[in-house]
């Protein structure tokens, strides 16, 4: 499995970032406008539709058409971890590929108060399609998330300086 990572500082506060990263606005906000992201539904753990906040056990029933090309691929994401110690600053949840492009996927979003900033620190452990070939060719995978991860980072910066 090959691993993919990035960090910004965003001048903002950590309980603005940390809230901002915490609901499904956020994730929408995130997605670069060539993945022409669409969300179906969001399920909290308890069943309740359209929750306020992404706890863990939430689902994420959405799809994905990079750059208009093929056919939509549906993709189902699971909030599997999710805690916060706003008093020391610092947060995380883990978000897994139940369904979707990936054969694996599992992108750890950290948060950590530095002074006046927040420092959001994405970790994604990831396969890409296509059996052994796939696997072989994982360790590219940077290629294609870097360029999204930038536009994140920096939507974040924007929305949130």
């Amino acid at each position: 499995m090959a691993t993919y990572r990035r960090r910004v500082r965003v001048a903002a506060p950590f309980e603005d970032v940390w809230e901002f990263h915490s609901k499904i606005s956020g994730l929408d906000a995130l997605t670069p406008a060539f993945m022409n992201l669409r969300i179906d539904s969001v399920t909290g753990p308890d069943g309740e539709v359209d929750p306020e906040i992404l706890e863990a056990g939430t689902t994420i029933e959405m799809s994905v058409r990079p750059f208009g090309v093929g056919p939509r691929q549906p993709w189902v994401a699971r909030i599997e971890e999710r805690e916060a110690n706003l008093d020391a600053g610092r947060a995380r949840f883990v978000d897994t590929m139940e369904s979707g492009p990936f054969p694996t996927w599992r992108h750890t979003h950290r948060f950590y108060e530095s002074g006046d900033e927040t420092v959001v620190d994405d970790e994604v452990r990831y396969e890409l399609p296509g059996g052994s070939l796939g696997r072989v060719a994982s360790p590219l995978g940077w290629v294609g998330f870097d360029p999204m991860f930038r536009m994140r980072h920096r939507t974040t910066k924007q929305l949130l300086e």
